[in-house]
Parts: structure tokens; C-alpha cells; sequence
């Protein structure tokens, strides 16, 4: 009787150690196919540190936190190359879709558009929208018309009957910096001349 009993106990502890020896060989190869890349890697947080040119990503799951090793980061972080490790570096704001760096925003994420590295959901005053680009560019407000120049034709300012004359406006020197597009920024109109010149010269219409 204890001899089967003593059977028994060691075909129990048999079939233990073959099923932990199982879930180990699982664990190392699931540990392997997370550890792509890494020079050094843990079984509960992979990756902790990379090969050179590859990029540390990580990520949290709860209160666990995992690493992997990248070629490139994915969108929403931007890499950092360091002494000792290269880095994934997640962007501050969360509509930001890729950055240059933490605080500045180079492509924004649908339903925000881009202006000096931020994003925005509508474009700041003083700005359109361009759709092609999801960017906001600057309108061009140029300052007030001049006053109608002297009514002029062919350079003359006498001697026709019809002349035209002109009106200009400045632009503003950051948006001729930037080639912001700007409305006219020229206007002319008919107007009567002198028919008789100085010295009684006359020229007909």
C-alpha cells in the first residue's frame, strides 16, 4: 500500500515539474518574440535597453509598464538620441499626431489644424484654414487705401478729356516675409483731365 502511494506521489510530482518545464519554454519564447531588438530585457517589463540606432518605446498597460524596441517611433511620440539610449519620447499634446519635439507639433491629428507648432480645432483670428494642408495660414490685412493720385494719361496730366488715376495700399512686412496671399492692393478708375495744358498746348480726346 505505500508502495503505490509513493507510485502515486512521484507520478504527481512528475507531472508537476513536465508542466512547469512547459510554461517555461512558453514564457522564454514569448519573452524572445517581445525582446526583438533589446540588449537587455525583463520578463515582466521587456525591453530596458536597445541596440544602437533603435529607439526605447514605452508604454503603460494599468500600473505595469512595458518597453519594446523601434526603428521608428509611432505617431504621437518623436525620438530623442541619447548618450547611452535612444528614446521614444511621447508629444505633450494629445491632438498632435507627430512632433519635433515635446512642444512643438509638426502634423496634427483629423478635426485640428496646425499653426506655429500647436494644434488647434479652429484657426486663431487673423488666420484661414487650408484644407489641402490641415495648416492655418495668416491672412493678409493691408493697411488703408492712399489718396487718388493726379488723373494722368500716357503720363500727361492735361491735353485729354479721359484719364485714369490710381490708389495703392501698403502690406504689413510679415505677411510679404511669409507670401501670404492678400487681396488687391491696387485699384484704378476713370477720370477728367484738363483738355488744355499750360502754354496753351491742346491735345483732343
Amino acid at each position: 500500500m505505500q508502495w503505490i502511494i509513493f507510485m502515486l506521489l512521484l507520478f504527481i510530482s512528475s507531472m508537476e515539474m513536465l508542466t512547469q518545464n512547459r510554461w517555461k519554454k512558453q514564457a522564454s519564447a514569448g519573452l524572445l518574440e517581445n525582446c526583438t531588438g533589446c540588449v537587455l530585457c525583463s520578463e515582466d517589463n521587456g525591453c530596458i535597453t536597445c541596440h544602437h540606432r533603435l529607439f526605447l518605446l514605452i508604454w503603460r498597460d494599468g500600473i505595469r509598464q512595458y518597453g519594446m524596441c523601434v526603428h521608428t517611433c509611432p505617431p504621437g511620440y518623436f525620438g530623442v538620441r541619447g548618450l547611452e539610449v535612444n528614446r521614444c519620447t511621447k508629444c505633450r499634446s494629445p491632438s498632435c499626431e507627430s512632433c519635433f519635439s515635446r512642444d512643438f507639433c509638426m502634423k496634427c491629428k483629423d478635426k485640428f489644424y496646425l499653426y506655429k507648432g500647436q494644434c488647434f480645432r479652429q484657426c486663431p483670428p487673423g488666420t484661414a484654414a487650408q484644407p489641402g494642408t490641415r495648416e492655418c495660414q495668416e491672412t493678409c490685412e493691408p493697411g488703408p487705401w492712399s489718396e487718388w493720385s493726379a488723373c494722368t494719361h500716357e503720363s500727361r496730366t492735361c491735353g485729354c478729356k479721359w484719364g485714369v488715376e490710381t490708389r495703392v495700399r501698403e502690406v504689413p512686412e510679415a505677411a510679404r516675409e511669409e507670401g501670404t496671399p492678400c487681396p488687391s492692393l491696387l485699384e484704378t478708375r476713370r477720370c477728367r483731365m484738363k483738355k488744355h495744358c499750360p502754354g496753351g498746348e491742346h491735345h483732343a480726346a
